[in-house]
């Protein structure tokens, strides 16, 4: 691999309505809180490791570099934190993963990074099957603009941001558990 260097920003800034209002990087999943998973797989691939929270800064402040937020208390959904995320990105682009998926690994992530590094103008989104999970992703920095003035003009979609900036795929296989999110009390038994 080259020198090529991502930002990596691990999304905890949501509501957790799906849990029961808790905070979901918090929530516990045999032994440890979810955010620690991720943050073991993406920590060997940066050292500019970012942590989009709106609460409970104080338990997130050892997982991370630095902290984001939303500048408000409405959680305003990950696209709010995504662009807060391109903001503080130290490199020319920012990996972006959710912090509900423990069985993420690094593999992965640096397939991702590849994928990234062959279209660096564009953003990458993992896919699999037909379905697109914007929130794995790699966004050039350069992009930040364009997602700003998506919001400004009132889209809350990442994954719609990103096709119509023309977003490349690494394609995954169909129900790769790498992916599964953890966002229901029942996936934690």
């Amino acid at each position: 691999m080259s020198q090529f260097e991502c930002s990596i920003l691990l999304l905890a800034g949501g509501r957790g309505q799906r849990m029961g209002g808790q905070d979901k990087g918090l929530v516990l999943w045999q032994g440890q809180p979810l955010i620690a998973y991720a943050q073991r797989a993406a920590r060997p691939l940066t050292d500019d490791l970012t942590i989009s929270c709106n609460r409970n800064q104080q338990h997130y402040a050892g997982y991370a570099d630095q902290l984001v937020s939303d500048g408000n208390q409405d959680f305003n959904g990950p696209l709010a934190g995504i662009r807060a995320g391109l903001s503080a990105a130290r490199h020319s682009h920012l990996m972006v993963l959710p912090c509900d998926v423990p069985r993420i690994d690094g593999p992965l992530l640096c397939a991702l990074r590849d994928v990234a590094f062959e279209h660096p103008e564009l953003p990458v989104m993992v896919r699999h099957g037909e379905h697109w999970e914007p929130l794995f992703c790699v966004i050039p920095k350069a992009l930040a603009v364009a997602f700003d003035q998506a919001w400004r003009a009132g889209e809350r979609s990442p994954r719609k941001i990103m096709l119509q900036l023309n977003a490349r795929a690494l394609q995954c296989a169909d129900n790769d558990p790498r992916l599964t999110n953890f966002n229901t009390p029942d996936m934690l038994g």
